[in-house]
């Protein structure tokens, strides 16, 4: 007995310190991730502030090819953060994603090869090519703004399809709410015409109601002596009534 004791608490033991060793390496990895993720977002920004500052404080060969890495970087990345935002709410947009990934691929060659020309000597042989990475650039631009603005159109046609689809319900939810609310005042209005109507007939009533009862005098009188009489109206010169002495 004693030795399975000790065997299940070893094991309680060691499913601890699995247990112990799974997160702590989750933990480092998604460390990792993260500080590797602040390392690249610095150096695209660091990047990004070098050639925005090329592009206007150098001309000719060398500022025509930032600018064209700057345009190039500024369409791709938007792009992909729109289409990242967009397929959370809408999963149709897997295939624009997929189909961003292979304009993707073209996009880096086309900043590795403008990279590397940046740093070519060679500034004539560069300038003859400039008409054709400008056309490159273009068209890849071009695709990806396309993809960029159609995925804030759908997303945009859907919210407003959602908004007149709320009106909708809002206004008849608030006629729903108006009826409700005129009920009551209409039932109040018919009781009050009801009790209006039987205090206006109920006077009327009365005396003829004696005789066509054919009720007998003698239950009449009878009736009358079960109920008493009215107290006599007092008047301010009249002298209080003193009670009747019972010796």
């Amino acid at each position: 007995m004693e030795a399975a004791l000790i065997i299940f608490a070893l094991m309680v033991l060691f499913t601890f310190l699995g247990l112990g060793v799974y997160a702590t390496v989750k933990v480092v990895q998604a460390t990792k991730r993260g500080v590797d993720r602040t390392i690249t977002q610095a150096r695209r920004t660091v990047e990004d502030t070098t050639l925005r500052a090329k592009s206007f404080g150098q001309v000719g060969v060398a500022g025509a090819l930032a600018q064209l890495r700057l345009d190039l970087r500024t369409s791709m990345r938007a792009t992909q953060q729109a289409l990242q935002d967009g397929v959370r709410t809408d999963a149709s947009l897997q295939e624009s994603i997929a189909l961003f990934e292979r304009l993707n691929a073209h996009g880096r060659e086309l900043d590795d090869e403008l990279k590397r020309l940046e740093q070519d000597p060679d500034r004539g042989r560069i300038a003859e090519r400039l008409p054709d990475l400008r056309e490159r650039t273009a068209k890849i631009k071009q695709a990806a703004d396309s993809l960029r603005w159609a995925a804030r159109d759908r997303a945009q046609r859907f919210a407003q399809d959602d908004l007149s689809t709320l009106s909708e319900q809002i206004e008849v939810e608030s006629d729903a709410l108006r009826d409700w609310a005129r009920e009551p005042v209409d039932d109040l209005a018919a009781a009050a015409a009801a009790w209006d109507a039987a205090q206006a007939n109920g006077p009327a009533a009365g005396p003829a109601a004696g005789p066509a009862t054919g009720a007998s005098p003698g239950a009449e009188q009878s009736r009358a002596a079960l109920n008493p009489a009215a107290p006599a109206p007092q008047y301010p010169w009249q002298k209080t009534r003193r009670p009747e002495s019972t010796t």
